[in-house]
């Protein structure tokens, strides 16, 4: 089937479940064409979980499902493909990080949205990309545990006074981005603002002219004068970059900076979902609630100015 007539069924089906359709900005394009929202995975859930829908059809990875469960327990989701798992996510269990809590003084727990509802669950606050800083500097703690990306933890050390332990997780794709690499796409594209995502190692992030989430770099691309950009980090984020900004010019700073996770929903998977209402994604009561509340601590953060 073709793509046009496979989006026209899976707009059909969502019509006739009451379904929304989610796809994170590392999709295939072809997935997040047919989507009735793409962003970044909290956003989604959150903006999902203001709307009438009776079902969500999640087009990401497991974590991401769970979230929008937290977030929406009256809800069905659905994720089309059960197999598309975090690896950086699952580098961190309830059972290791309760015995890592046992190991040290007591201290909050900050944990990154790429997680388990199970590691949210047991965590003083969550955190996202864009917010970690103002999240980490709110506590009133002068050492905190940061879960579960090393990455993320050591740009928050940048710019916090506070002492922040860090776990060994990282995102098997953001870690493979090197200064090396970095300087040889700045060296190739002369005069392109190279963004990069703090998931990245920091020294691909020394060489980085702005360090942004990836609704971020979708923003800060349309707001700024300049034509060229170097984008350090998934390569889906280049279909919404050129889909919002068709007359300015995108280049990977890397092909091989693809996540096999995200690019294994395709439109057949989001579609037979929706027909046998297979994938579903729930969190039991006693992990949603205190995650729930880990989330819900962030969000009161970003209400304030």
């Amino acid at each position: 089937m073709e793509n046009k007539d496979l989006k026209n069924k899976v707009r059909d089906l969502l019509k006739k479940r009451k379904a929304i359709m989610l796809a994170h900005n590392y999709q295939r394009p072809e997935v997040q064409d047919a989507a009735d929202l793409c962003g970044d995975s909290l956003e989604l859930s959150i903006k999902a979980a203001q709307t009438d829908a009776e079902v969500i059809v999640f087009c990401g990875v497991h974590f991401m499902a769970e979230t929008a469960s937290i977030m929406s327990p009256e809800k069905t989701v659905l994720l089309p493909r059960m197999d598309a798992g975090c690896p950086m996510a699952d580098m961190i269990t309830p059972e290791a990080l309760s015995k890592r809590l046992a190991e040290m003084s007591p201290m909050p727990v900050v944990t990154y949205v790429n997680s388990s509802a199970a590691v949210k669950a047991m965590s003083t606050i969550c955190c996202t990309s864009a917010n970690v800083v103002k999240v980490v500097n709110s506590l009133d703690a002068d050492e905190i545990l940061m879960v579960p990306d090393k990455n993320l933890a050591k740009y928050a050390a940048l710019h916090t006074e506070k002492k922040l332990h860090f776990w060994n997780g990282f995102c098997i794709v953001h870690n493979m981005l090197t200064a090396g690499v970095a300087l040889l796409a700045k060296e190739k594209h002369p005069g392109a603002v190279f963004m990069v995502h703090p998931e990245c190692r920091p020294d691909a992030l020394d060489v980085a002219d702005v360090v942004l989430s990836t609704s971020g770099m979708i923003r800060y691309a349309g707001e700024s004068e300049s034509e060229s950009f170097i984008v350090g980090t998934e390569t889906g984020i280049l279909h919404p970059l050129k889909k919002a900004n068709p007359s300015k010019i995108f280049h990977p700073v890397s092909k091989d900076m693809e996540c096999k996770n995200m690019k294994k929903t395709t439109l057949e998977d989001v579609a037979r979902s929706l027909e046998k209402m297979e994938g579903e994604v729930r969190v039991p009561e006693d992990i949603r609630i205190p995650a729930k509340e880990a989330v819900s601590k962030m969000l009161a953060l970003s209400m304030k100015q």
